[in-house]
């Protein structure tokens, strides 16, 4: 169902809060973040030029995308990504847990 692979993405977790996740991914070549779901919608943010290599469970895809391009994906669905570039990439990733709270957040 995954990709098969040693290296894994190296997640450093930016924020954690009744509102949101916000994870930084940072993958060296080859790399990939395991078999996962997600429980909430999420948005992702690339930080440098790379190509996602996303497997569903049956079938792989490339993404090319560029730094600063984003896209967003709805909650419960599972996947591995792999860095299919010849170089290291990263992306921040932001989990939306509670969109009713973000207008609740502290200053």
């Amino acid at each position: 169902m995954a990709f098969i692979c040693d290296i894994p993405a190296k997640p450093t977790v930016q924020l954690d809060d009744e509102c949101m996740r916000i994870t930084r991914w940072d993958f060296e070549p080859g790399a990939v973040t395991g078999w996962h779901t997600h429980a909430w919608p999420y948005v992702v943010v690339m930080l440098v030029d790379g190509i996602l290599s996303i497997h569903d469970g049956t079938n792989v895809t490339d993404v090319p995308l560029k730094a600063g391009q984003s896209y967003r994906r709805l909650a419960n669905v599972q996947h591995d990504v792999k860095n299919g570039s010849d170089h290291p990439i990263a992306f921040i990733e932001i989990e939306i847990m509670r969109p009713d709270k973000i207008n609740e957040l502290p200053d």
